[in-house]
């Protein structure tokens, strides 16, 4: 979709007022198709594409005044840090390359706490009659990464979408306000996840290992590249430039991504980011833009072992004839290797802190 024929199909579309906690309806193949063919998939690849047009030659320092509805979710936001302070972790959890088990008390605190936070912090849900926080609570647990297993990845991610998707919805955004989203709330978001998988050693939620973007985010890569579509000197392969990574990072999101790659991994793009490093050689920041929006349609949404975990409710509708939950329990997927949250992969936190202790027999 090109950003002339870009258009808001969004806050038009009806929802239910009976807002009903939100359940997983894709199980199967067939589940896969009538999800990408369904409207929610559609509204949420237009409002991605929306998000990263309001951003194009806009950086992390971009002014503009804010307002209630903003200034509301970072507030929002602030309290995850706390959350994370009263949740800290026993000194006799430092010898495991895997997930810290004190994230599942981080996990348990905020599903206690969200839905109070969410109203307390975004005034305009108070119009509706009934409460809509019982599907945005949902989204917003979602969003910080899985209890049981103790990783984060790209499905996780999506879910925080979700929740600004929801909220624009309800019309607690509108489109003004989609560049605000971007470069206040979501390199927020960002900067807190960097923090819960760094003090929890969060695993990456699959195993895409050195051939993905990164072992836990997609977004920023995508809205980062439209970020630097018109800037004049910075291009592709400037991230193998390590002095111009040390004085953009903090500007540019996709900057900020090779930053933190390169900060936690040894060696090289071209050996922990083979992908990362061929992308590098695409000539503008635009026709990369392009192709990191077709990659998440293909990648991201059109993922059984990530939609799976999606979410339906009032807000987000789940296409007609969806598998019955309640009918066919929705069983995890397990595909290929490279696809699949089901295998255990040590969390590079993990293995870099280890190497305080012991050699590493790999690296």
């Amino acid at each position: 979709m090109s950003e002339q024929t870009t258009k808001n199909i969004l806050q038009n579309v009806p929802f239910d007022t009976n807002f009903t906690p939100p359940i997983k309806r894709i199980i199967n193949s067939e589940d896969l198709t009538k999800w990408i063919d369904g409207e929610t998939h559609n509204e949420i690849m237009t409002f991605i594409e929306n998000l990263s047009i309001s951003v194009k030659g806009k950086d992390n320092e971009f002014t503009k005044e804010s307002n209630e509805s903003i200034d509301g979710v970072l507030k929002l936001l602030d309290e995850i840090p706390i959350i994370i302070a009263n949740n800290p972790i026993g000194q006799e959890n430092n010898m495991s390359r895997f997930g810290k088990p004190e994230f599942k008390n981080f996990q348990k605190e905020l599903t206690f706490k969200s839905s109070e936070f969410i109203k307390n912090h975004i005034p305009k849900l108070s119009n509706f009659i009934n409460d809509p926080t019982i599907e945005l609570s949902q989204y917003f647990n979602e969003a910080w990464g899985s209890e049981e297993r103790i990783d984060y990845g790209s499905g996780h991610e999506l879910n925080f979408i979700a929740f600004l998707l929801c909220l624009y919805k309800l019309k607690v955004f509108n489109e003004e306000d989609y560049d605000l989203i971007v470069l206040r709330i979501f390199t927020k978001y960002i900067a807190i996840m960097r923090e819960l998988q760094r003090i929890y050693w969060l695993e990456p939620a699959g195993s895409h290992g050195v051939w993905g973007l990164d072992d836990y985010h997609f977004l920023p890569f995508l809205f980062g590249s439209s970020q630097l579509s018109t800037h004049k000197y910075l291009k592709p392969k400037s991230i193998h430039n390590e002095d111009l990574v040390d004085i953009y990072w903090q500007k540019y999101m996709y900057f900020e991504c090779i930053h933190f790659i390169t900060s936690i991994k040894t060696n090289s793009l071209r050996w922990n980011s083979p992908m990362l490093d061929d992308i590098s050689i695409v000539k503008s920041w635009s026709k990369v833009n392009s192709g990191m929006i077709k990659m998440y349609g293909v990648e991201v949404l059109g993922k059984l072992p990530i939609v799976q975990h999606f979410y339906f409710g009032g807000i987000l509708k789940a296409p007609e004839d969806l598998s019955n939950h309640l009918e066919k329990k929705a069983k995890h997927i397990h595909t290929n290797w490279g696809d699949c949250c089901g295998i255990k992969v040590p969390s590079a936190f993990g293995a870099q802190e280890m190497q305080k202790f012991k050699p590493l027999p790999f690296d």
